[in-house]
Formats: structure tokens, sequence, C-alpha cells
């Protein structure tokens, strides 16, 4: 009688170690599914390209382009430049860097799509 208590103990530890098995392998198969569904890797590597190219049009305005805007500006310092209004003064060497920085990035994107849906089209037809 033990013996077959025993028996059944270790019968229910094994269905439960091969429930846990399949959950196991249930949910590997359901998360890669998940994966290639959604394409998170080609997700993630667009996330990392995209803050490398933020990192390379930051340092091209910063670096190459604000200089010579620096030029344009009386005071030469295109980082404290100032509109005054009155008694208020805006800051705008910040603003006019960013605004550039958006318009670069703005513009190769427009052109990467535009690229991408002419080769669209063409496989179309």
């Amino acid at each position: 009688m033990v013996e077959n208590q025993i028996e059944d103990a270790e019968k229910a530890i094994e269905d439960g170690v091969m429930a846990i098995g399949k959950e196991a392998r249930g949910f590997n198969d359901e998360f890669m599914e998940f994966l290639r569904k959604y394409q998170v890797i080609g997700l993630a590597v667009a996330v990392v390209i995209g803050t490398a190219a933020t990192k390379l049009v930051n340092s091209t305005v910063t670096d190459i382009i604000m200089p010579i805007v620096a030029v344009v500006i009386p005071s030469g310092s295109w980082q404290t430049a100032m509109l005054v209004i009155g008694p208020l003064e805006f800051p705008l060497g910040d603003y006019v860097s960013a605004l550039i920085d958006f318009v670069i990035i703005a513009l190769v994107i427009f052109l990467a799509v535009k690229y991408m849906m002419k080769g669209d089209m063409g496989k179309k037809d």
C-alpha cells in the first residue's frame, strides 16, 4: 500500500514536471511567434540605427552647420543667440539647432520612405 502511494506520488510529480515543461515550451513557441509576427527584432534594429543616425545628425548640425550660422549672427556665438522683445529675452541658439536637426531627420526619413515606396510600386505592376 505504501509502495502504491509512493508510485502515485512519483507519477503525480512526473506529470507535474511534464506539464510545466509543456507550458514552458508553449510559452517559448508563443514568444517566438510574437517576435516573428510583429517583427520586433527589425524594430529593435531600427531603433538602434535611428539612435546612431540621430547622434550623427546632431553632430553634423552642432559641429558643421551651426558654426556657419554663427558667422551670420552678429555676436558670433549661436549658443547664446537671443531674441529680445522689450523686457523679454528668448534664447534661440539651442532651438535653432534642434529645428535644423528635425528638418534634416525629417528630410532623410521622407527620402527613405519615398525610395522604399517607389520600389514597392514597381513590384506590384
